[in-house]
């Protein structure tokens, strides 16, 4: 989810020079600390409390209360010889404030009710032989569990699956699941980070889910979120030193990796991120806004979380992503052998800006930055990150180090996702405020880029469904972010009257949410069949084409032609791919189609150029340029 840029980048301590990043410090796999053990026909109920002597263990069903015991590690814990499989429990603190385990593997009665005992082991999966797929080999597909069905739920996703394999997808990316207040969030306000959340299903509902995706060859990644926690539901300050006042992000107090008692939130961390890898079988993660991640640490927290998930799944392929407004090309890098040393890739919002103000021509915010600049356009495509060190105007600093040594995989390109269709007032997709050959044009430049490309669910049709913030809370924090969201549109020109911020949908009614569902009948129809087939032609090539020779593929070079005109070239594997696009609404006269054999014209080819619109791809199989 994005935030404002910051004006303190992360501190990280560098790698030193003459080891790769993977070798810096060991990766540790955690030993399980969080949630209750199942120990036999007994429970081993746990709580890191350092802030309190004397907690409770409260099962409420059973109408029993046992006090815990107190470790000098400051963990309270105590068994229980009948409290297997199904117990609700919560901890009581000596004020008599009842919290749910920060461990708890599922909430059924939401974020203030007790957790319920789970065992992490009795699903019966049939994916033994899954090893996942290489990085290589993804396309990408971000959905929102609540709103892509109209059950919103992990198993009615699962019947979407043959469609998006029909697609050309092979990886599904689910908004995050942690357990969040109410029947209706994003994910980013999720508390308990253990538990996927009620509304969607059960724990056993979404590893159901990741089975019947492995079953049909599609890989799963979750978006994790260790930058902060929710403001509802949040009961971890209460006992623990979760936050330090030595830094702030936009939520407040930062989450403590790097004070008293960082070891154990540390522990969290690893523990939660290894889980998902190991109880269920995701094929990666994707972490949220790390550059609010703040850690002053000897290895940061960002180094650590790479080592121990690889660790963790030796013989699998595990594909870490990240979300980074300081586009840091070191947390990228790869080894000797092409490997990631910590991160696959991460989301580049560089690419989507580019591509964005070329159709729509947008400029207002930090589209300003990009908006007409050509050469940014050739280099975000060609090299992937648009600003490598330079600055920015629109934060008033300098973003980003250089990324050229980089394959071009480790950079994900998109032309909408959560953030950049939610985070506008009304929540409108590209479709509906930009020409449709200009986005034809887009589709074509970036479904075929050597980066990684990732649709947002429903973009596929040309959904016509919006997907404007949502959210649950109660009062009076419902309030306060209605109007918080209204007053932080009020700077915008078309905002100014109050009459029409008050069009700006409610984040906390219904029918906002409801407003998100995609509508499944729509393929059939006429205009949105037409986008269909688009994207499925230009992701059966992609995958003919393309993936076989991607490996290994580095930065391209690029030449401005015009105002909105590029051409990119790439060497990969043997071959020359290469890309002539005219972005723009007026005709580009003097340019010839690239040699090599075509592979994807959209707009009009011309005798002695271009027409508007127009992007043509081709494929010279046995040179290099």
């Amino acid at each position: 989810m994005s935030i404002p840029f910051l004006s303190q980048k992360p501190r990280r301590q560098k790698a030193p020079a003459s080891l790769p990043p993977a070798e810096v410090a060991p990766a540790i796999r955690p030993n399980p600390q969080f949630g209750p053990r199942l120990e036999g026909d007994a429970t081993r109920f746990r709580l890191w409390a350092p802030k309190h002597e004397q907690v409770i263990l409260d099962m409420p069903a059973m109408r029993r209360q046992t006090p815990m015991q107190r470790t000098e590690q400051d963990w309270h814990e105590v068994v229980v010889d009948d409290a297997g499989p199904g117990t609700l429990y919560r901890f009581v603190l000596p004020d008599g404030l009842a919290v749910p385990d920060p461990g708890s593997r599922f909430q059924p009665e939401d974020v203030h009710g007790p957790s319920e005992v789970i065992d992490p082991t009795a699903f019966p999966w049939t994916d033994a032989g899954w090893r996942g797929r290489p990085w290589e080999e993804a396309v990408v597909y971000e959905l929102h569990v609540g709103t892509f069905t109209p059950d919103g739920t992990f198993r009615a996703a699962i019947d979407k699956l043959d469609h998006l394999v029909a697609l050309g997808v092979t990886a599904i990316e689910l908004m995050p699941v942690a357990d969040f207040p109410g029947q209706r969030n994003w994910g980013y306000d999720g508390v308990l980070p253990f538990a996927p959340d009620a509304a969607y299903g059960r724990p056993d509902d979404l590893k159901a889910l990741v089975d019947a995706a492995h079953a049909k060859a599609l890989m799963v990644l979750l978006d994790v979120v260790y930058n902060h926690f929710g403001p509802d539901g949040n009961y971890l300050a209460a006992y623990a030193p979760i936050f330090t006042e030595r830094h702030h992000t936009p939520w407040g107090a930062a989450v403590n990796f790097d004070a008293d008692g960082a070891d154990t939130v540390r522990a969290l961390v690893l523990e939660n991120a290894v889980s998902w890898i190991d109880e269920y079988h995701f094929d990666g993660l994707r972490l949220d806004a790390v550059h609010a991640i703040l850690d002053d640490s000897e290895h940061h927290i960002l180094d650590e979380i790479a080592r121990t998930v690889r660790a963790a799944a030796p013989d699998r392929h595990v594909h870490l992503m990240l979300e980074n407004e300081e586009n840091d090309a070191e947390l990228l890098t790869r080894d000797n052998h092409g490997r990631p040393g910590l991160y696959t890739a991460q989301w580049n919002d560089d690419v989507h800006h580019v591509l964005h103000c070329a159709a729509s021509g947008e400029s207002g915010g930090y589209y300003a930055d990009y908006a007409g600049d050509t050469d940014k356009l050739g280099r975000a495509l060609a090299e992937g990150f648009a600003f490598q060190g330079e600055t920015m105007p629109y934060r008033g600093s300098a973003r980003g180090t250089p990324a050229t040594g980089l394959p071009t995989t480790a950079f994900v390109a998109f032309i909408q996702n959560h953030d950049q269709v939610g985070n506008r007032a009304f929540g409108d997709r590209i479709t509906a405020f930009a020409r449709a050959d200009a986005v034809r044009a887009i589709v074509s430049v970036y479904l075929l880029l050597p980066q990684i490309p990732m649709l947002f669910m429903g973009e596929e049709w040309g959904a016509a469904q919006p997907f404007p913030f949502f959210c649950d809370f109660a009062e009076p924090l419902a309030s306060a972010v209605r109007d918080g969201r209204r007053a932080e549109f009020a700077r915008f020109p078309e905002f100014q009257d109050p009459a029409q911020r008050d069009r700006i949908p409610d984040p906390t009614m219904p029918d906002t949410f409801l407003s998100a569902k995609l509508d499944w009948t729509a393929p059939s129809r006429k205009e949105h069949a037409a986008w269909l087939a688009l994207y499925r032609d230009l992701l059966a090539i992609r995958h003919r084409e393309i993936v076989p020779r991607l490996r290994g593929t580095g930065a391209g070079r690029y030449a401005v032609l015009r105002q909105g005109a590029v051409q990119v070239e790439w060497s990969l594997g043997g071959s020359t791919l290469r890309l002539v696009a005219n972005l723009s609404a007026d005709p580009l006269d003097g340019v010839a189609v690239p040699p090599g054999d075509q592979l994807w014209a959209e707009g009009t080819v011309q005798v002695h150029g271009l027409g508007p619109w127009t992007v043509v791809w081709t494929l010279d199989p046995n040179t290099e340029s």
